[in-house]
């Protein structure tokens, strides 16, 4: 079903999960309102009602969100609910000394074990996913799918007790976990996957998961090298300028348009692959009847592009309104601003050509995944070599 078929939407709502869901997703709103309404703001609550409604329609688009949710929600409560005892603001000491003793926190649910859990399952997804490609085993690309899966719940999961521990830590570090390059890591890796899953789905193949699971286990890396190189894993109090509601907005939504953009990179590997195959005559390569067609492949890079781009037009403008509120001026040319508006000129030229003047083939293929080195240049290249109002994010 299409995100945007509201046809699709209006049935789902009358069904009987459906409703539920809806309401089961407003009613988890209200009891955050009810709880938290004493330390929101009006910009907090409009992001709360926000994030529900598009929540919920998403999961009505998607029904495998709806399961995906609950089993994060569980899991994530389960951390939480570890921590029973312990007051808010008992200190970096307290919780981790808990966290050592407590069985499900120590292995399983406080943040730092299910990212673990998040990374070795991502990097066992992607071997699966090639070892299914190159038998050509349906069963393999099942379990591939489920460990993606599990990897995107522990993921969520470990973001959802990391936020709670923020505040457990100290109430001024509390903070949504989207705030360093440890913690949008996470989210790129999450995003980029459930983005996959759900293309993996409407494409009906697994056989380009290894390809997108290959940027993920990539991510990974640099978690594993930040966690255990850097100990960016502790939780930090927030530098002034991102202690600010656009950054629940700006940054999310800045990261479904990475997401998407590596998504479409990867998949314009077995996409040239095969172009090469069936221009040279390879008639006979297995890869050719496991491979999607080349204009299924190229369906899901321009749905993907297109997905992200305005995504990432959204988070581009949020952001000049965070600095205008921030720095008093909506665009001073700091690298950050500038390689963001590098990306998106990129991006919009590759839909230009694609829906204006009918471009396709290799050609885009090797645009998308040239787009992937321009937007890692904005994503961490910005953060390591060049310095300026966003240099709270350097390595």
């Amino acid at each position: 079903m299409s995100l945007t078929n509201a046809s699709g939407l209006t049935q789902q709502l009358a069904n009987p999960r459906g409703l539920a869901w809806v309401v089961g997703i407003f009613a988890l709103a209200f009891l955050s309102w009810t709880k938290f309404a004493s330390v929101m703001d009006e910009y907090e609550i409009g992001i709360l009602i926000g994030t529900s409604a598009g929540l919920a329609a998403f999961g009505l688009a998607w029904r495998s969100m709806q399961t995906l949710f609950t089993i994060v929600l569980l899991m994530a409560l389960a951390g939480i609910g570890s921590y029973a005892g312990i007051e808010i603001g008992a200190g970096a000491d307290k919780v981790m000394a808990t966290a050592e003793k407590a069985f499900f926190l120590k292995f399983l649910f406080s943040s730092q074990s299910a990212i673990m859990w998040m990374n070795a399952l991502f990097v066992l997804a992607m071997l699966t996913y090639f070892f299914a490609l190159w038998k050509d085993s349906s069963f393999s690309g099942k379990v591939a799918t489920s460990l993606t899966w599990s990897a995107v719940a522990f993921g969520f999961a470990g973001l959802g007790v990391r936020w709670y521990e923020s505040y457990l830590i100290n109430p001024d570090y509390g903070h949504i976990p989207v705030s360093n390059l440890y913690e949008v890591f996470i989210v790129f890796a999450l995003v980029t996957a459930v983005l996959y899953l759900y293309y993996e789905q409407k494409a009906n193949t697994k056989a380009l998961g290894g390809f997108v699971l290959a940027v993920i286990s990539a991510a990974v890396g640099f978690i594993l090298w930040y966690t255990f190189g850097r100990e960016a894993h502790v939780i930090q109090p927030l530098v002034p300028a991102l202690k600010s509601y656009w950054m629940k907005i700006h940054v999310p939504a800045n990261f479904v348009g990475y997401g998407t953009f590596a998504l479409a990179a990867m998949i314009a590997i077995p996409y040239l692959w095969r172009s090469k195959l069936e221009a040279t005559g390879k008639t006979d390569s297995v890869l050719l009847t496991r491979l999607p067609t080349l204009a299924v492949m190229d369906d899901v890079m321009y749905k993907a592009i297109a997905f992200g781009f305005a995504f990432f037009t959204i988070a581009t403008v949020l952001g000049a309104l965070w600095a205008a509120e921030a720095w008093g001026g909506y665009w001073s040319w700091d690298p950050k601003e500038t390689w963001a508006l590098i990306v998106w000129l990129n991006y919009a030229a590759w839909l230009h050509f694609r829906m204006s003047k009918g471009w396709r083939g290799p050609v885009m293929a090797w645009w998308a995944l040239g787009g992937l080195l321009v937007t890692t240049f904005a994503f961490l290249g910005v953060n390591m070599f060049l310095s300026g109002l966003h240099s709270y994010g350097t390595l």
